[in-house]
């Protein structure tokens, strides 16, 4: 299976992400000719630049041959013309360019935004991901402001050299051909930024919304490290948030942000590889059943049937609040295990209680283990090695009457086994759109099953 991970060790941005695309092999033209595509008087320009001593891909966005400012520099400086009044200007540097005023001034509605997308010439699955990342970031921006995804105007993610980020982010996924997206914990940055609202802690209200669920920290410079627009592409594409990821690696690509950081290289790093080549590797290197050194994730792939070893961990719980159980088993998902499960249990005493179940990668045994320990009220943790079957899976979008749903299908000797509409995916319409969560799914299904008739 094709898998890309992305390392947000330094955050994420629209142009972060877009330079990492290219970095990894996707075509500049591609993503010149999708500008083009928009109609919307926008261009790029590609260029090397060195961050941290890392050679990287810089992606920059003119619009009326302006140069787009990150939006904390823009807001600064619009605040700097108010204070200096209209006939004069503040003293400048060089690391403060002239604002430009074609940012921020386009207020669109999510209709505006969806027209723009689908009058455009690319395909209809970049489609369904461009729309569904603007729909993802007016639900937060929804939720903060009290109000109906319909009636959000994007006063800033509605401006111009964000539809070119999300619009070619969406392209420049297709293009890779990738079955699952991975994420990492993400490096929020610290501080206060300024945007439209004025000035916000870190992350900014829409960023912190878009990320419930997610593992996050705060690490380095204290400036925005996650924006909007990168949080929303991160929490569409990415299907899960974990540690680094077996793979026999293809290729890597590296994404440049505006900034240089003497504590760490400013980068976005995007690595791309084949998930079941790795596993084929790491099990040739079984010395034997005994040898633990060498049997870190040994997985033999038969018919596309996975056979993995895991670590099996369990701890016995009789003095647990069950909303505590509840937030360490999410935590633990976030985390990076593969499963988490509890069932009711009778102790000694006659005590009621509950047995936690974590499937872990054996490289994530004693990470998960300590989380344990620091979630919960156990005592001890029990460990075993245990043999794994999985099917391979992959990922298609189909389109309801609602928005986009993935679909994740399971396949064995090379035919359909199983299928089933992503449960986020549809939740997140059932509760945008006020329709019964059961009606979303099953429309989906029903999209996924007619295209499988027509294929």
């Amino acid at each position: 299976m094709r898998i890309a991970y992305l390392d947000c060790f330094s955050g994420i941005s629209g142009d972060m992400f877009l330079g990492a695309l290219v970095d990894a092999g996707v075509s500049p033209k591609l993503l010149e000719d999708t500008v083009a595509a928009l109609d919307i008087g926008a261009r790029l320009e590609i260029s090397r630049v060195l961050r941290g001593g890392i050679s990287a891909t810089k992606v920059d966005v003119y619009v009326n041959g302006e140069k787009d400012l990150p939006r904390e520099v823009f807001w600064q400086q619009r605040e700097e013309q108010t204070v200096w009044g209209r006939g004069s200007a503040p003293p400048r540097t060089e690391q403060s360019p002239v604002p430009t005023q074609h940012k921020h001034k386009h207020r669109r509605s999510l209709a505006e935004i969806r027209e723009i997308i689908e009058k455009s010439a690319i395909s209809s699955t970049a489609k369904a991901i461009a729309i569904r990342i603007f729909e993802t970031l007016g639900e937060a921006e929804a939720a903060i402001h009290n109000t109906s995804v319909e009636r959000v105007h994007f006063h800033e993610i509605g401006a111009v050299d964000a539809l070119v980020d999300i619009v070619c982010a969406a392209v420049g996924a297709e293009s890779l051909a990738v079955e699952e997206w991975v994420c990492s914990p993400l490096n929020v940055g610290g501080g206060t930024v300024k945007c439209a609202h004025g000035t916000l802690p870190v992350p900014a209200p829409a960023t912190l919304r878009l990320l419930r669920d997610a593992p996050v920290y705060s690490s380095g410079p204290q400036v925005e490290l996650v924006t909007p627009t990168g949080a929303a592409i991160v929490k569409t594409l990415s299907s899960r948030f974990a540690a680094f990821p077996a793979m026999k690696i293809e290729k890597a690509g590296y994404g440049a942000g505006n900034r240089e950081f003497s504590e760490h290289p400013n980068l976005l790093r995007l690595t791309i590889g084949e998930a079941g080549l790795a596993d084929s590797a790491a099990a040739s290197l079984v010395a034997s059943p005994t040898s633990n050194e060498l049997i870190m994730n040994e997985k033999i792939i038969n018919e596309k049937i996975i056979n993995e070893r895991i670590m099996v961990l369990e701890a016995n719980l009789d003095d647990l609040s069950p909303q505590v159980l509840g937030y360490a088993m999410e935590r633990l998902l976030a985390e990076g295990a593969l499963d988490v499960f509890s069932v009711p249990v009778q102790m000694k005493k006659s005590r009621p209680g509950a047995l936690l179940t974590v499937l872990a990668k054996m490289e994530d045994a004693n990470r998960l283990t300590k989380l344990i320990f620091e979630e919960t009220t156990t005592l001890g943790v029990r460990r075993r090695e245990e043999q794994r079957q999985t099917l391979s899976r992959r990922w298609q979008t189909v389109d309801t009457a609602w928005g986009p749903v993935r679909i994740k299908i399971a396949n064995m000797n090379g035919s359909v086994s199983n299928y089933a509409p992503e449960y986020e995916d549809c939740r997140t319409l059932a509760e945008a759109q006020h329709v019964p969560l059961r009606t979303v799914m099953q429309e989906a299904i029903q999209q996924y099953l007619r295209g499988e008739r027509k294929a």
